[in-house]
């Protein structure tokens, strides 16, 4: 009794420590309660009731803590997915048979998915150095006054700072690539980045990075030919800019010095005649080949030309210090009220191969009714 008694009263003395007063049940005192005999657990400050309510009382903090948590890491997730997209590598390959070799297509990450490379029969056909000589697009705008070349230029592979470094000022937001297809979905940097100047006249953008969008889709084989590259892209142009005037040019492609032969053809005699150097546009579908004719490159748009700009539409140029070769397939609009926000689509076809394959593809593509697939 003596011990039992004792032990009671320990337990007795623990709880008026730790709550302020007794616990009245008969196990606490040691000793028959009559109010409260044999209604321990229905004491409200009986120990083994407090160790249940502690327990309790721990396994709830812990879970509220468990929610708190995620509930805060879900609403920081949403709000980061909301305004930032997860970095998207873009390197890439799609391929496709044509004669005894691949047409081969590369996008890197460097030039956030532009095209970075086109191989075929052991040659390459891009040449491929800074931010702006690939096979891609760009835009140049009037921002409400005088037109001036690169001033207000979203480019797809990145600004002319990117230089020749290993990252580009451009956000790649899509890529996909399976088999022969190709579509990226890229925010395009300015190639000037505030404070520069192009050709004596400053950048008209306040920003690094635009706020125009660009989609392009890539198809090797196309009309039934399989050296034919369907190259459709889509500019976006942001609602909140005023632009009376709007240069898309929708792709070009720089070429290596060996393409040092300049053609245009003919859609009327189905034939190519010689190009000199310009440079600059004019009407007809260009090919740069080889001087021996064994590779060749040629641009045809069915889109062409643009209303009231009927006299240009397919450029050439001949860098001879850069020892590089350009075409380019350039759209226009002009609106002295505003050329609307919105999307603007063009189709375009590159063609690859020996001179005489491509010469027989624009003979294809430009028949009135072919198929556009």
């Amino acid at each position: 009794m003596g011990s039992t008694g004792t032990h009671a009263r320990a337990k007795n003395y623990h709880h008026l420590l730790t709550h302020g007063h007794e616990c009245p049940c008969d196990e606490c005192i040691g000793a028959p309660n009559p109010e409260f005999s044999g209604k321990a657990w229905f004491s409200r400050w009986h120990p083994r009731r407090i160790h249940v309510y502690s327990r309790r009382c721990f396994v709830t903090f812990y879970a509220l803590r468990y929610l708190l948590v995620v509930t805060v890491v879900c609403f920081f997730c949403r709000r980061v997915g909301a305004n930032e997209t997860p970095p998207v590598s873009g390197d890439s390959t799609i391929r496709g048979r044509f004669g005894s070799s691949d047409i081969v297509i590369t996008t890197t990450n460097r030039l956030a998915g532009a095209i970075h490379s086109l191989t075929w029969n052991g040659r390459e056909f891009i040449d491929s150095f800074d931010h702006g000589r690939q096979l891609q697009s760009a835009s140049n705008l009037a921002c409400g006054k005088e037109f001036f070349p690169e001033t207000f230029n979203p480019t797809e592979a990145g600004s002319r700072r990117d230089g020749a470094g290993p990252k580009s000022s451009s956000r790649l937001l899509e890529i996909r690539a399976r088999d022969n297809e190709l579509f990226t979905r890229t925010r395009m940097a300015f190639w000037l980045v505030p404070g520069e100047k192009s050709g004596g006249h400053p950048a008209a953008n306040t920003t690094a990075l635009s706020d125009h969008l660009l989609e392009k889709r890539v198809r090797i084989g196309h009309a039934g030919l399989p050296n034919a590259i369907a190259y459709d892209v889509t500019f976006t142009l942001p609602e909140g800019e005023h632009h009376t005037y709007a240069q898309f040019e929708a792709v070009t492609g720089y070429m290596p010095a060996a393409f040092d032969t300049f053609w245009k053809f003919d859609a009327t005699a189905s034939t190519l005649r010689p190009l000199d150097d310009g440079p600059g546009e004019q009407p007809m579908p260009v090919v740069l080949s080889t001087a021996s004719g064994s590779h060749a490159m040629g641009i045809y748009s069915p889109d062409q030309p643009s209303k009231s700009f009927e006299a240009a539409g397919y450029g050439r140029w001949r860098f001879r210090a850069e020892k590089v070769m350009k075409w380019n397939c350039v759209f226009r609009i002009q609106n002295e009220k505003g050329v609307p926000a919105g999307d603007y689509r063009f189709r375009n076809v590159v063609v690859v191969g020996t001179r005489e394959d491509v010469v027989n593809g624009l003979k294809r593509l430009t028949v009135p009714g072919v198929r556009e697939e």
